[in-house]
């Protein structure tokens, strides 16, 4: 366990976040309003695929390691307060609505487990046995209103709802199984307002899409044929989706194997434009307001990012921060962004408006940045 120097005064969560470390096995500390390191949580293992969620407080942060260890840290005495393995290879989690329960989602054994969020003591483990011996990795998993979680079978081709029901009830799970949902999905995002659960297709052209406001929740084909008619082209690097995408009314997502960013109407959820961009997208953002979208990209193209104007559906910016930029997270209100390049070991942050940089700091292998403000995010 690593502990840094602690503040002399109490202080509060709601500027704080981390930046991993993924060669150390560690987490920066750091503050987003003075754009500063605080000190270094050390200790957690395999950050090679690391994901980060929080509780409700926004100074408890739950690490998912590559290595299937699941960690509790605290951001304010920057100190391990828990930690289990959990799986053998995890590559992210969730946490519920009421903040009572955490998920880790695992390639190896396939499924997921539940824990309760404050002693990561074992509440449900559930295997994505999908045919009998077979288990299938787990993807794009989401929490849900009430203690649910949603999930894609990347081995199997469908999607689960595990409902944990309600506090004080027998922890028995409550599966609802989606069958059939499309080839490979791969990673998957909920709409802001926790209407749509959207998987990415990695063996077909489109998406599978459930609407679970409705009272008989079905999957639906969207996006379906973006690529067709043309040569497929090689994927240097899965692209992600999660929630990040969502700006307004549309929905912004990578193209698997394009140079493009396809455009959804969220509303009917049909194609209404297709934006090219510098290479093979991998993370598309959406800054808070939803005027900007920022994209990166795989290999020969990952020291580069653009802007998309959302208004005018064009690239407005292209910026060159460092080699392999690997991640990008806005500050609560979208006034800047953070940018990690782990090939130059360095974070920038870069003003949204005129796109000057603010401040760089020096990060070890910089990988995932996760802000506390995604406590109060579904999805996130």
């Amino acid at each position: 366990m690593g502990c840094a120097s602690l503040p002399s005064a109490p202080t509060g969560s709601g500027d704080l976040g981390v930046v991993v470390e993924r060669a150390q096995g560690s987490l920066k500390v750091i503050n987003t309003t003075n754009r500063q390191m605080l000190g270094s949580i050390d200790g957690l293992g395999d950050l090679s695929h690391a994901s980060v969620v929080y509780g409700r407080d926004g100074a408890t942060a739950y690490v998912f390691g590559r290595d299937g260890a699941l960690s509790k840290v605290n951001l304010l005495t920057r100190q391990i307060d828990v930690r289990v393995q959990q799986s053998g290879n995890s590559i992210g989690g969730a946490i519920s609505q009421d903040g009572s329960l955490v998920a880790a989602q695992n390639y190896q054994p396939g499924g997921i487990k539940v824990f309760d969020a404050k002693t990561l003591a074992l509440v449900a483990d559930i295997p994505a046995e999908y045919a009998p011996g077979k288990l299938s990795r787990v993807v794009g998993l989401a929490d849900l209103p009430g203690r649910r979680f949603v999930y894609s079978l990347f081995d199997a081709g469908e999607i689960w709802i595990a409902d944990l029901g309600s506090p004080g009830s027998p922890n028995i799970a409550k599966i609802t199984k989606f069958k059939d949902v499309g080839r490979q999905p791969y990673d998957a995002l909920l709409t802001p307002n926790g209407r749509h659960y959207i998987a990415g297709l990695f063996g077909e052209d489109g998406l599978a899409m459930i609407d679970l406001w409705a009272a008989e929740p079905k999957v639906a084909r969207i996006l379906g044929g973006y690529g067709r008619g043309q040569q497929p082209l090689p994927v240097f690097k899965m692209p992600h989706l999660r929630g990040w995408a969502v700006a307004g009314r549309h929905a912004y997502l990578p193209a698997i194997g394009r140079h493009e960013v396809l455009v959804g109407d969220t509303e009917n959820w049909t194609e209404v434009g297709r934006i090219k961009v510098a290479g093979q997208p991998v993370f598309v953002i959406a800054r808070p307001d939803g005027r900007q979208v920022w994209v990166n990209f795989a290999v020969p193209d990952y020291n580069r990012v653009q802007v998309i104007d959302t208004q005018s559906r064009q690239i407005v910016k292209t910026l060159e921060p460092g080699r392999a930029v690997l991640h990008m997270e806005f500050t609560p209100r979208g006034e800047a962004v953070w940018i990690s390049s782990r090939d130059d070991h360095r974070v920038s942050v870069i003003a949204t408006d005129s796109f000057e940089t603010q401040a760089v700091l020096s990060v070890d292998a910089p990988s995932g940045i996760f802000f506390s403000s995604r406590a109060n995010r579904m999805g996130f």
